[in-house]
């Protein structure tokens, strides 16, 4: 099953990384937001954190399905995220994220969190961004 994105920083719409990666390989893109993460500034790009209360803003990410595999590959690369591998900043977790655009409904999405070493880091001494959305940041 090919899973909706889960994005809130960079790969948002205007945001560096948009372009990049994301247009052209996508049908549709939609507010959404993901309960039980906060966020922190990296800085230069957010890492969602997760901790039970907080919501984190962004868009909910469907990509073509001839493009999905391919997008997927380059996301992962583009977090630096290796299944296994403790260098990894971000872990790639299935989660519940609600769909906000014309009837909240919820869906199952790819969402990249902080690898447990860097969200210990980020609790420690990050700048957390306290409306949950990267770009009022």
């Amino acid at each position: 099953m090919q899973l909706p994105f889960f994005v809130y920083g960079t790969l948002l719409p205007g945001e560096v990384n948009h372009d990049l990666f994301l247009r052209g390989r996508t049908q549709a893109e939609e507010p959404g937001r993901l309960s039980g993460a906060v966020l922190y500034d990296g800085p230069g790009y957010p890492y969602a954190v997760e901790e039970r209360g907080g919501v984190v803003y962004g868009e909910l990410v469907t990509a073509l399905a001839r493009e999905y595999e391919e997008l997927l590959v380059a996301l992962d690369r583009l977090e630096e995220y290796a299944p296994g591998d403790p260098r990894s900043l971000y872990e790639r977790v299935e989660r519940e994220v609600v769909r906000d655009g014309g009837g909240a409904t919820t869906v199952r999405a790819w969402v990249y969190v902080a690898a447990p070493a860097v969200a210990a880091r980020l609790r420690a001494r990050g700048k957390l961004i306290e409306s949950g959305d990267w770009r009022l940041r």
